[in-house]
């Protein structure tokens, strides 16, 4: 089947979207880190505290939302780490249509337990296998109406609708930072975000074991992160951009903050400590990325993506000050 061309994401689509996914999802709170006048002025958009406690159940809305009928009653299947999957079978439960997941098999098992709560069947993948299905946008034995985790007009359109709410609760923002793992999150926000104001930044951020956005920003074309690395940021550094991504992030995305691990966990643990916030790694990386000084002095709006990680690893990675 031919894909659909890449088209930009206009700001009447992303409007029509929050009507619709309006009784689905949380309008989730922007919130001060206070750190004191050393540090850049950030704002947390806390999309852990979505009903599967990440974002992506705005685009999961929007895309089950906008099926027909009969790709209603095929039922729908996506490819995840944890937090697409809960948010295509969550609202796939709410409009009465069976789901399933491949999912990478190292996902946190909280985020597993979750899925089939929502009543999706799973599959367990490698990373590897996963992420070559991604490309594929097929599984051998996996039925049914194909939801992408991120390449997806439906599915960013949904999830663009944070980037209206970011910019009505805090007006004066000059740079907004979301982790990059396939880049809908980043080309969702930006959809929105420069529509309306054209002049602020947004920028990527990743893990330094898996930065293919930001080796594609040097290079100026999509590229593969040769030696990727498994981490406890499981939820977003990717093993390439797509081109399909990459054509969506131009004019769009400024480029992607690198961030080492220990940053990340450090990121985890301040917002533990200081606004009693539980973000995964991924979650993480925004607030990473922020505090680098690489994004300037803010109003820096960094997205918390999701809290969906099991309790005992959350609580070894924030539980000491240092690496």
């Amino acid at each position: 089947m031919a894909l659909e061309d890449v088209r930009p994401v206009t700001l009447d689509e992303i409007r029509e979207a929050r009507k619709r996914i309006a009784g689905t999802i949380t309008r989730t709170p922007l919130v001060k880190l206070q750190l004191g006048s050393d540090f850049p002025d950030i704002r947390l958009k806390l999309e852990n505290l979505q009903p599967i406690n990440a974002y992506k159940l705005r685009g999961g809305a929007n895309a089950v939302a906008m099926l027909s009928d009969a790709e209603r009653k095929r039922g729908v299947w996506t490819i995840s780490a944890g937090n697409a999957g809960q948010g295509v079978a969550y609202a796939a439960r709410a409009a009465g249509v069976p789901s399933a997941v491949v999912v990478v098999e190292t996902a946190p098992k909280s985020k597993m337990e979750r899925m089939k709560a929502l009543g999706a069947k799973l599959v367990p993948v490698s990373y590897d296998v996963a992420w070559k299905a991604m490309g594929d946008r097929s599984y051998p034995g996996v039925e049914g109406t194909f939801i992408h985790p991120f390449d997806d007009h439906n599915f960013i359109a949904g999830n663009a609708t944070m980037g209206l709410e970011i910019l009505e609760d805090a007006p004066d923002t000059a740079t907004v930072i979301g982790g990059i793992g396939g880049g809908g999150l980043i080309v969702a926000v930006a959809s929105a975000v420069k529509a309306l104001k054209p002049n602020i930044k947004v920028f990527g951020a990743e893990p330094e074991t898996a930065a293919p956005a930001a080796l594609s920003f040097k290079t100026g074309r999509p590229e593969k992160f040769e030696n990727w690395t498994a981490s406890f940021v499981d939820g977003a550094g990717g093993h390439s951009v797509f081109p399909r991504m990459w054509q969506r992030m131009q004019g769009l995305v400024d480029g992607s903050i690198v961030v080492t691990l220990e940053q990340t966990r450090q990121a985890m643990r301040m917002m533990a400590e200081k606004a009693r916030i539980i973000a995964e790694g991924a979650g993480a990386l925004g607030l990473a990325a922020a505090l680098t000084g690489k994004a300037g002095k803010g109003p820096i709006v960094a997205i918390v993506s999701g809290g969906n990680i099991d309790l005992a690893k959350f609580c070894e990675l924030v539980g000491t000050s240092a690496g």
